[in-house]
């Protein structure tokens, strides 16, 4: 199974960008899903988290200007980041703890996707 991201870019500072994360391949179902970001020198950080009933959580310097969804019958998560800040770039990638029909599980991360917020 692999998690493919798309969406990210450059943008101004308070402007917007969407993030998409698809999984691919045959899976049974999948529980939580996030987006983390890694910006250089510095570890790599939650930002939200959506459970498979819906809930979320989110990092306190993203509240109120990011929202994380999932549909579930695409086996997709999206970032919705609105009001964006020089501070919030980069690089952000998807995670995922897949459930195979196997009965085994496994948690997931994408390749990356660059996001940089010019000033």
């Amino acid at each position: 199974v692999q998690l493919v991201e798309s969406g990210g870019g450059l943008v101004q500072a308070g402007g917007s960008l969407r993030l998409s994360c698809a999984a691919s391949g045959i899976i049974f179902s999948i529980n939580t899903m996030g987006w983390y970001r890694q910006a250089p020198g510095k570890q790599r950080e939650l930002v939200a988290v959506i459970t498979g009933g819906g809930s979320t959580n989110y990092a306190d310097s993203v509240k109120g200007r990011f929202t994380i969804s999932r549909a579930n019958a695409k086996n997709t998560v999206y970032l919705q980041m609105n009001g964006l800040e020089p501070e919030d770039t980069a690089v952000y990638y998807c995670n995922a703890d897949i459930l195979y029909y196997s009965g085994s599980a496994d948690n997931t991360w994408g390749q990356g996707t660059q996001v940089t917020v010019s000033s």
